[in-house]
């Protein structure tokens, strides 16, 4: 049985494209939301569509390969493990954020920027 438990799996739409930035120590690291959608049929019959976003990190060579495949709208699936940070903002109060470290990565529709 595998030693890690902390896995999530996401097939969904990106919302925008992803953040490139590079730290201060030389690793790549790309930042972007993607949208999952489940539909079902409320209590009067009618279709709803209900949005989760979700934020994601790759590191290294997966965020190379969110900035060389990925753009706002594509379809992608990927695994991941949650993360819970916390930070004190500006004004002095304590947030946390909850977003998914990326494992895998692969789009559904294998397209990429330069196919734009």
């Amino acid at each position: 049985m595998s030693e890690n438990k902390n896995r999530v799996i996401l097939v969904g739409n990106l919302g925008a494209d992803p953040e490139i930035k590079i730290t201060p120590t030389g690793r790549k690291m790309a930042k972007f939301n993607v949208a999952t959608n489940e539909t079902f049929q409320n209590s009067q019959g009618e279709k709803v569509t209900e949005t989760q976003w979700h934020h994601l990190v790759a590191w290294g060579k997966q965020a190379d390969k969110a900035e060389q495949e990925l753009q706002k709208g594509t379809e992608v699936s990927l695994e991941g493990k949650i993360i819970y940070r916390q930070y004190v903002d500006k004004d002095g109060a304590k947030k946390t954020v909850t977003e998914i470290t990326v494992l895998e990565l692969s789009c559904v529709a294998q397209r990429s920027k330069s196919d734009a």
